[in-house]
Order: structure tokens, then C-alpha cells, then sequence
């Protein structure tokens, strides 16, 4: 369904055990490990505002209340910096609930396991004429044009009403068998049309090196095909499989390539490759940081 309603809304996927990074995440979700002095969440929920959203859906599970509490007033945090004088910090720890209307849906595990079931879970949230940013809460991104990666992609649904818009960036050759990769429709009138989507295949049979990554504007259309799509691969239900079922519907979906970077911090190997990443973007530290790189013997 085409809309021209203002795009106001984000579903964050941040359900899930982060067992990669045990025994870190043993008592706090993932999403809530810092990069610097702020969690990757909180950057998730930026780039959203900062593209014009205004209501943060955050699908979680149990034993994520720390998340909640993050992004919610703290009194005795604020009375101890504003008794100390440190009004600075004040102010930050105050903004952070100001960020957006936060809402918490839980993921409940009568639901199939995937990256796209909190679209289950949010449904009842989207009304069925509206369109809405759908992101993971452990992908990160850095732009570089000034508008963020995810305004970048409402633009795009704005100006070509598609079902689905979808984040790509182009990686190198020999590691798109680690991602879902991008087949462009021949001869289409829309810029960057998918035909399809493919999940982790060799780099012989990969389409293209555009691997698609957490950042998508959905239709409501969306909705209404994950809840006739079977689960797939892993008998989990695949964001992939959605997207592709709307394309074999009649519907228009976009792969959209971003001006910027994304950074996954889903190991810990990326993970601190985004570390040093947004530390040298810091105004602050990043040229102390630099010169510090620098000086190591590697």
C-alpha cells in the first residue's frame, strides 16, 4: 500500500542473548555494551530521531529491564550530579528520556524465532495506512553527508512510495558469503529495484556484493506478508523472505545503497572495529586517538 503519511514510528529488534559476547551480556542485553561513553542502542535510538522519528518501539525479552531503565528518568543520579555541581552531566543524563516516546513491546516465545518477528509483535502499533523505520538494534551506522542512514532511506520511500525500502552497502567479494546479497530487477523505471534476495551464498552465486543490512522502511504491506510467510531456513522467520515475498506479490521494493558505513558489532571482532571507528569521528578524543594508534609498534 502506497502511503504519504509522515514516517513517525521505529520498531528496534533488540531481543536476543548476545551469546557471542558471554560472559559481558551474562546480566545486561548486547545492545546495552558501550561504544565510548554511550550504549549501541542509544545510537540506534539517535539516528532515528535524528531523522524525524518521533516513537521508539523496542521489541525486547525478558531480563532486558535495564534497557527500559536507560532510557528513563534516574532521580537519584540527577540529585547527585545536581548536589555536585556537575550540571553538564545533568543535562545529559536528563535529555535521554526527552529522546522520543519510548514504548516496550515483548517478544513472546509463542512467536517463531527471527529477525523479523517483532514485526509481529509491533503490529498492532502501525496503523494499517503507515509507513515505519524498522531497525536492529545492534547494527550501527556513520554517514557521510550529515543526513543519516536512516533519513536517507525515508527519502527515498517518500519520493518512489515503494512497499519496502532496504539498506545495502557494497563489501568486498571474497565475504559476501557472510550476508544477504542483492539481485536488481533489468530495465526498471525505479532506481535500484530488488528482484530478489539472496541469504549468504557463495561468491559464485552471489547477484551482487550489496549486502543488505538492519535498516529498512516497511509499508504496512510488510506486516501483511509476515504474517502469511512460513518460517524459513533455521525455522526461523527471515526479514529476506518477507522482502522477497512482497517482490513475487507485485509489490515494489527498493535496495537502496547508503552514503555512509555500516558498522555491525554483532562479534567481537566488529564490535571493536566500531569502537575505533566512532572514536576517531569524536571531535574530542578522536586526533588524541589517532595519534595514539599511531604510535602503537603493530
Amino acid at each position: 500500500m502506497k502511503t504519504r503519511k509522515k514516517i513517525t514510528k521505529a520498531v528496534i529488534a533488540v531481543a536476543g542473548y548476545g551469546t557471542r559476547f558471554l560472559p559481558a551480556t551474562k546480566n545486561q542485553p548486547k545492545q546495552m555494551l558501550p561504544i565510548i561513553d554511550k550504549p549501541i542502542i542509544h545510537y540506534v535510538v539517535e539516528e532515528a530521531v535524528n531523522s524525524g522519528i518521533e516513537q521508539i518501539i523496542l521489541v525486547t525479552q525478558a531480563g532486558q529491564h535495564i534497557m527500559e531503565d536507560y532510557f528513563d528518568s534516574s532521580f537519584e543520579i540527577e540529585q547527585t550530579l545536581e548536589r555536585s555541581g556537575k550540571l553538564d552531566y545533568l543535562k545529559i543524563v536528563q535529555d535521554i528520556p526527552l529522546m522520543a516516546n519510548f514504548i516496550y513491546m515483548r517478544q513472546k516465545k509463542n512467536l517463531p524465532y527471527g529477525n523479523a518477528t517483532p514485526l509481529l509483535v509491533a503490529k498492532d502499533l502501525i496503523d494499517k495506512d503507515e509507513a515505519f523505520l524498522y531497525m536492529f538494534g545492534d547494527d550501527m551506522t556513520l554517514s557521510h553527508n550529515h543526513k543519516p542512514i536512516s533519513k536517507q532511506l525515508i527519502d527515498v520511500f517518500n519520493q518512489y512510495h515503494p512497499s519496502a525500502v532496504v539498506g545495502v552497502q557494497a563489501v568486498p567479494w571474497d565475504q559476501v558469503h557472510r550476508y544477504g546479497t542483492t539481485k536488481y530487477k533489468k530495465d526498471s523505471i525505479i532506481p535500484n529495484e530488488m528482484e530478489k534476495g539472496v541469504e549468504k551464498v557463495s561468491r559464485e552465486n552471489a547477484p551482487s556484493n550489496m549486502a543488505q543490512f538492519g535498516r529498512y522502511v516497511l509499508s504496512y504491506d510488510a506486516i501483511k506478508i509476515a504474517e502469511e510467510t512460513k518460517i524459513g531456513k533455521g525455522n526461523e522467520l527471515w526479514i529476506v523472505d518477507i522482502l522477497n515475498n512482497l517482490v513475487k506479490s507485485g509489490k515494489k521494493v527498493i535496495a537502496q545503497p547508503i552514503d555512509g558505513e555500516w558498522l555491525t558489532t554483532g562479534d567481537p571482532l566488529t564490535y571493536m572495529q566500531a569502537q575505533v571507528r566512532f572514536t576517531l569521528e569524536r571531535k574530542d578524543i578522536g586526533e588524541e586517538f589517532k595519534r595514539y594508534i599511531k604510535s602503537l609498534k603493530l
